[in-house]
């Protein structure tokens, strides 16, 4: 459906970013990463269940040989983030894959039963994500990423 099987990336909700990433280190045997911004909200216009939010989050990133793990620390502005976060806790919040046209594979996705729960450019503008609800197949989150 989305055109690509390969997992870029695996996305984690924490309480403490700092705490998750250190442990995340030393497991790993690796340096700790530099905590970095979701952006500015003219940069990453994101919608959360189609209405405009200023939600944003602090986010660490571990590059493994072929996946990259993202730890996100949520602000209290509502989000998919926060949602997941406080409805399960810590732990999985969404699988990604790299895709050509994000917003056209979101049009596809919903016309099959899967929302899109929240999106928004790169902090950086350089690409977008997209959140796409399919818990109730997948019993997970899948995010589309596009770069530009």
């Amino acid at each position: 459906m989305i055109g690509t099987n390969v997992i870029c990336q695996i996305g984690y909700v924490v309480h403490d970013i700092e705490r998750t990433g250190k442990f995340f280190a030393d497991f790993f045997g690796v340096d700790l990463p530099p905590v970095m911004g979701s952006g500015d909200d003219e940069i990453t216009k994101t919608m959360v269940h189609g209405k405009p939010s200023t939600a944003s989050c602090k986010m660490m990133f571990f590059n493994t040989p072929t996946v990259q793990l993202e730890l996100i620390q949520p602000d209290e502005t509502p989000s998919v983030w926060r949602d997941i976060l406080n409805e399960k806790g810590e732990g999985l919040h969404h699988m990604a894959f790299q895709v050509k046209d994000a917003k056209g594979k979101m049009a596809e996705l919903a016309e099959k039963g899967y929302p899109t729960m929240q999106y928004g450019n790169y902090g950086d503008g350089s690409g977008m994500y997209a959140y796409i609800d399919t818990r109730k197949d997948l019993a997970m989150i899948i995010e589309l990423l596009e770069s530009f």
